[in-house]
């Protein structure tokens, strides 16, 4: 955190200054969005079904009557006690943002390997109302690269973002794209992993503007200082497993 104290038009050339800089990020976030966009798409020939609040219900009728398909890996285990914190501090996000992308041609819905029952009692300890699956009877998340065997995460060889590097639980985070065009087919069209996450939170996005940032330097690993957000305030923590 810079402490140095400076006149007004002194200050107002370092804000122009780094203004440019933020301009050249814009457009090249521009140019990185449009080609992540033109990326190529692969067809899904696996119909996974799901367990959903109204029975079993297939990838294809996640999409609810959309062409276009977000699914949030959200990290949550069939035996752990609750969602992981990291997960549900994006899913803190999800409710307000999805009104508006499905009025865009857009379906959001979260996956996890936990049962229906377990998802749903947390999704109402925590207030949300977004869609959310069990794919506890189906290999989406492993296929997905987002779920491991006990072993591979011993050897630390799991494959997570496109390597064999290891990952610390035998769940992991992340988000996929599909598209369904008018014959009914499916493509997988992207899937981010990782730090690639960080353009869905929010509050990461406003604490990256205020004189300390995301303060997390210090901490053994970053989101150390999350709790579920009715935990604060309560020295519990919810690991991720």
């Amino acid at each position: 955190m810079n402490k140095t104290i400076v006149s007004h038009s002194e200050w107002v050339e370092a804000r122009k200054a780094l203004l440019a800089k933020e301009k050249a990020f814009t457009r090249l976030r521009d140019e990185l969005s449009q080609q992540r966009r033109e990326l190529p798409r692969e067809k899904v020939d696996n119909n996974y079904v799901f367990d959903g609040p109204d029975g079993a219900i297939s990838l294809s009728d996640l999409f609810g009557g959309r062409s276009q398909l977000i699914i949030y890996h959200f990290m949550y285990g069939p035996d752990w006690e609750a969602g992981c914190k990291s997960c549900s501090f994006l899913a803190d996000h999800f409710n307000p943002a999805i009104v508006h992308l499905n009025h865009r041609d857009v379906s959001f819905v979260a996956v996890s390997r936990a049962p229906l029952d377990i998802l749903e009692r947390f999704r109402k300890r925590m207030g949300w109302d977004f869609s959310w699956v069990s794919s506890e009877r189906n290999d989406f998340n492993r296929d997905y690269n987002v779920s491991f065997s006990e072993e591979e995460v011993e050897r630390g060889d799991a494959y997570y973002n496109y390597r064999n590097k290891g990952f610390p639980s035998t769940e992991a985070p992340g988000a996929s794209v599909f598209f369904k065009d008018e014959d009914g087919s499916i493509y997988h069209t992207y899937s981010v992993y990782e730090r690639g996450l960080d353009m869905f939170i929010t509050a990461y996005h406003y604490l990256d503007i205020v004189p300390k940032g995301r303060n997390e330097n210090d901490l053994s690993y970053t989101m150390e200082w999350l709790r579920l957000h009715d935990e604060y305030g309560n020295q519990a923590e919810t690991p991720c497993h």
